[in-house]
């Protein structure tokens, strides 16, 4: 399947919503898919822009899951099986990325959004960066990148990233921004991997992908994706950057970061932007879930882990819920400190049985009600480094305090802690001649 296919199928089973209305990149787009959200939406008539805008597309873990065919409950399942088995794309010479180039590029022909009334500016939030280094090879990933003119970003790159290694190692990197890319592509440039790892290796495990050579920068991009803006990131030179909404749904602060050069954009003939909401549904799925799989594998290693959740209560970010087979009451510890190996910038997690619903936040608060003590299932790590994006965190060493809640039931004689199951009856024999 591809992103386009995807679409016509929504369309098909009208599960994507199309308004012809004139509207505006500023603000009003960003409110409609808002007040809309979870539903995928497609803008045909942007008042500053010739180009449609898509939003929505991925706000839940069924949505990216319909995509490829498969269970909620088969993500990290796959996710784990595409890190663990990369594989090479191909390369074709011809892609719909290309039936278009801007040689005299002009981002003010995008609709960039402004999301919220305090943003420092017009933002890209859902590019997905395509850089390359000569030792290191090609990485994807994502910037949040803010206009300032008709040619010219500023690209906040967070220190110790990928990219940020490539970036003082050269001085200026080549880029390819891509816009309008399906779930593979969009989920394996949100993993954390190696240094050296292709991360378009991961999205062609997924689903098989296509790439071609950008035009005027050495990397290759997905060849299906809607719009490329090419061009180069300078260590040297820089702006300020910001506020912008983080996944928190608070406002990050202003910060002089590199800025990025177009050299020239290239898109399909009919392309569609790709929005996506700073802080909201899809933001945090895709920042989240692929953080998923390297808790349940290190989880794994010390218990048997059942399945994650890193939730958008959390933040997608901040709270993990892991479900596991309790075999020995050291067991919900071992799954705790492992779970914070897993995913080094969260900040709570919480230890499951298999009888709690984990994607069911009055399951887990139920659980947290009826099986927890706090002088005996609470595991407190002081003064750990936390999360940039937490804002509760110190403030010049990002320092937090992590806790970790064993909300297990006891072993042994667990009729005290058990759920009542109520009777399974035919509901349709009942209410079948019911008005």
């Amino acid at each position: 399947m591809t992103l386009r296919t995807h679409l016509d199928k929504l369309e098909k089973h009208e599960k994507i919503l199309k308004i012809n209305q004139p509207i505006s990149k500023d603000f009003e787009i960003a409110g409609v898919l808002k007040e809309l959200e979870p539903r995928p939406i497609i803008f045909e008539n942007v008042k500053e822009s010739s180009f449609k805008v898509m939003g929505n597309l991925f706000c839940s873990k069924e949505s990216f899951a319909e995509y490829f065919g498969i269970t909620t409950k088969e993500i990290i399942p796959l996710l784990t099986y595409s890190i663990n088995n990369r594989s090479e794309y191909e390369v074709v010479t011809n892609a719909p990325c290309q039936e278009l180039i801007m040689d005299d590029p002009d981002l003010d022909q995008l609709p960039i959004l402004m999301h919220c009334e305090k943003d420092g500016g017009n933002y890209i939030s859902a590019g997905v960066f395509i850089t390359s280094h000569p030792k290191y090879g090609q990485n994807a990933d994502y910037h949040r990148s803010m206009q300032f003119s008709k040619t010219e970003m500023t690209v906040r790159i967070v220190r110790g990233r990928h990219f940020d290694t490539f970036l003082r190692d050269l001085g200026q990197v080549d880029v390819a921004i891509c816009l309008g890319n399906a779930p593979n592509v969009l989920a394996a440039a949100a993993t954390s991997v190696e240094i050296g790892v292709d991360e378009l290796e991961i999205a062609n495990a997924m689903e098989p992908l296509k790439v071609v050579k950008a035009k005027t920068v050495d990397v290759f991009v997905p060849a299906e994706t809607e719009i490329v803006i090419e061009g180069t990131v300078y260590l040297d030179r820089t702006h300020a950057e910001g506020p912008f909404v983080d996944l928190t749904g608070t406002y990050d602060i202003i910060r002089d970061e590199p800025v990025f050069e177009v050299k020239a954009i290239t898109h399909r003939k009919d392309a569609i932007w790709q929005a996506l909401l700073p802080g909201a549904l899809e933001h945090k799925l895709l920042m989240g879930m692929p953080r998923e799989p390297t808790i349940f594998r290190k989880v794994n290693e010390v218990v048997k882990c059942l399945d994650v959740n890193i939730n958008p209560g959390g933040c997608s970010w901040l709270h993990a819920i892991v479900q596991i087979d309790k075999q020995s009451k050291e067991d919900p510890k071992k799954a705790i400190q492992a779970a914070f190996d897993g995913h080094g910038s969260c900040k709570h997690v919480f230890i499951v049985d298999s009888d709690i619903d984990i994607y069911n936040p009055s399951e887990i608060e139920w659980a947290m009600a009826t099986r927890f003590q706090g002088n005996k299932d609470l595991v407190i790590f002081d003064k750990a480094p936390g999360s940039s994006l937490d804002p509760s965190a110190e403030f010049n060493t990002k320092n937090t305090t992590r806790i970790g809640f064993d909300l297990t039931k006891p072993l042994g004689n667990t009729e005290h802690f058990d759920k009542a199951e109520f009777p399974k009856i035919n509901l349709e024999s009942f209410l079948s001649d019911s008005i």
